[in-house]
């Protein structure tokens, strides 16, 4: 049965400056955590390119990362966060603290039996997700993950700390950590520059663990500080943990399922040529740049926000219906051009960010055919988010794993067709079928973003549709695509970071010009924002 929506809190959270800021410091969390992670993806394709060793490090880098997603911040941000909040709000530092206490105790007993059956397992794990590796590739992804496991458990303990950090409104700190995990792994290829391929793979699995263990010794003494009552003991009789616990569950299965699509992703590409599953890898990271800045940090902010809808069951359907509408123009306003320029401009940005050393021009045209299949659900996987966390908001966390085993079912069914039979069938070259991949995931957003939509309908009544809103942002971003090839045409670009300027700066330019011409708000209210703060410099 599903519990009533009126709200008893008013933690000040609720107010839309609180919201906006909290958004604005997420966002520059995620964004520098995300920089350089891209400086590390750089410095991967600098010393590995699209070889073996690359397959083997990017393929394992994602096997023990399945425990980092099943039990981290998503997850978390569901089921820990609203009771510990709540607790906090109310002054309650001694049951808080038994919470906080209780959760970190119960991770870190559960995580630890995994990863050890996972360093045990490795090479079984190994034949089920990447049965297409054989000889010198599998035997180094076995050592590989081997090595990494263990961090991964220090990361699931970073996700507990951002659940504390959170709560208290410490949002800068918990999204910003991962730059010191990225700089040790860049500091680890450095390092075994002069090995052979093999090794320099191997000393990039020893940088994470590294620092995986700096991430959570960082966030560790404000935690401690901030959760002053932590009581560390595996307690589940408490009525607070259970509810932590059974709103884990339902979102728990959610992301096992998610995780599940991305695996057989993995294992479609593995049967692939060489290079597929570093493709495949390389278009993830540059594709979850915009979802995680816009999409992320938005629905990250809201959360707190919607829960905290105070009213009668209509007041509190009415404060929900205008948050989603607001939040998804404002995604759509950051969104819409970012797929745009991965279909327009795809090798561009690609070789802006990559294109260095063993990492050849070729193979940004190549990320650009795969990003161009993952631009076609972009907009909908990053509204997606916002309306799962909408259904958080109500304590509801059943309904999105509903939706989410429809997505990876279509996900699966499609990306099977799409990227072995067909390009046999249409007589292509097979590489290209991970971009039958990437294409499936887009059509399967949809579905599952409007599933989303239409349940959220009818629980709180019509959420206001921005379709002409979206048809200015796309005609703009068109425009401005087409100004963007003017120049490339004209100049010829040879050099990525040349081709980067004189090529991306005139799109963003173009495409801001155009909003403002067709009255878009959030392209007005963007330049006020920057003109404010120009005057203060002044």
């Amino acid at each position: 049965m599903t519990p009533p929506i009126t709200r008893s809190t008013d933690h000040p959270v609720t107010r839309s400056a609180d919201v906006g800021r909290s958004a604005f410091l997420v966002a520059s969390g995620i964004f520098l955590s995300r920089i350089t992670g891209l400086v590390r993806e750089r410095v991967i394709g600098y010393y590995l390119g699209t070889s073996f060793a690359a397959d083997a490090f990017r393929a394992a880098l994602r096997i023990p990362n399945f425990l980092q997603n099943l039990f981290g911040e998503g997850v978390l941000s569901a089921s820990f966060i609203p009771v510990y909040a709540k607790l906090v709000a109310q002054g309650d530092r001694e049951e808080s603290g038994r919470v906080a206490g209780a959760v970190f105790s119960l991770l870190a007993m559960v995580v630890s039996l995994l990863v050890l059956a996972g360093v045990l397992g490795t090479p079984y794990i190994i034949d089920l997700i990447a049965p297409g590796f054989k000889g010198e590739t599998r035997d180094l992804t076995i050592r590989i993950v081997r090595i990494l496991f263990p961090g991964v458990g220090l990361l699931v303990m970073s996700a507990w700390c951002l659940g504390i950090l959170n709560s208290h409104r410490r949002f800068f700190l918990s999204y910003v950590s991962t730059v010191i995990w990225n700089a040790a792994i860049v500091a680890a290829l450095i390092a075994g520059r002069r090995h052979s391929l093999s090794t320099i793979a191997v000393y990039a699995a020893w940088g994470s663990v590294i620092g995986s263990a700096l991430q959570l010794a960082a966030q560790l003494p404000v935690v401690i500080a901030l959760a002053s009552g932590l009581r560390f003991a595996v307690r589940a009789a408490n009525d607070n943990v259970r509810a932590v616990i059974r709103n884990f569950t339902p979102v728990f299965v959610s992301r096992g399922v998610t995780q599940l699509s991305a695996y057989v992703d993995q294992i479609l590409a593995s049967f692939l040529p060489e290079g597929a599953v570093t493709g495949l890898s390389v278009a993830q990271a540059i594709y979850m740049l915009p979802v995680s800045l816009f999409g992320m940090s938005i629905s990250a902010a809201e959360l707190p926000a919607m829960s905290s809808a105070l009213g009668t069951d209509e007041q509190v359907a009415a404060t929900l219906r205008n948050r989603i509408a607001s939040s998804t123009r404002r995604i759509g306003f950051f969104v819409v051009p970012s797929a745009m320029a991965f279909l327009a401009l795809g090798d561009i940005v690609t070789g802006a960010i990559y294109q260095t050393g063993r990492f050849k021009a070729s193979d940004s045209t190549y990320v650009w055919g795969i990003l161009t299949g993952s631009a076609i659900g972009l907009v909908a996987s990053t509204v997606g988010r916002l309306y799962s966390s909408a259904y958080y908001a109500l304590r509801d966390t059943r309904t999105p794993l509903r939706y989410a085993v429809v997505r990876v079912a279509l996900t699966s069914a499609l990306g099977y067709m799409a990227s072995l039979p067909l390009p046999r069938l249409l007589g292509i070259d097979p590489k290209w079928g991970v971009a039958g991949l990437t294409a499936s995931w887009g059509v399967a957003a949809w579905l599952e973003f409007l599933l989303l939509r239409g349940g959220m309908n009818r629980r709180i009544g019509r959420v206001e549709s921005p379709a002409a809103y979206l048809v200015k942002l796309w005609g703009a971003a068109v425009v401005a695509a087409a100004v963007a090839w003017g120049i490339r045409w004209l100049v010829h670009p040879h050099h990525p970071w040349v081709a980067a300027v004189a090529v991306l700066v005139p799109y963003g330019a173009a495409y801001l010009g155009m909003t403002l011409l067709l009255g878009v708000e959030q392209a007005e209210s963007l330049l006020r924002r920057v003109g404010a703060r120009f005057g203060k410099w002044q």
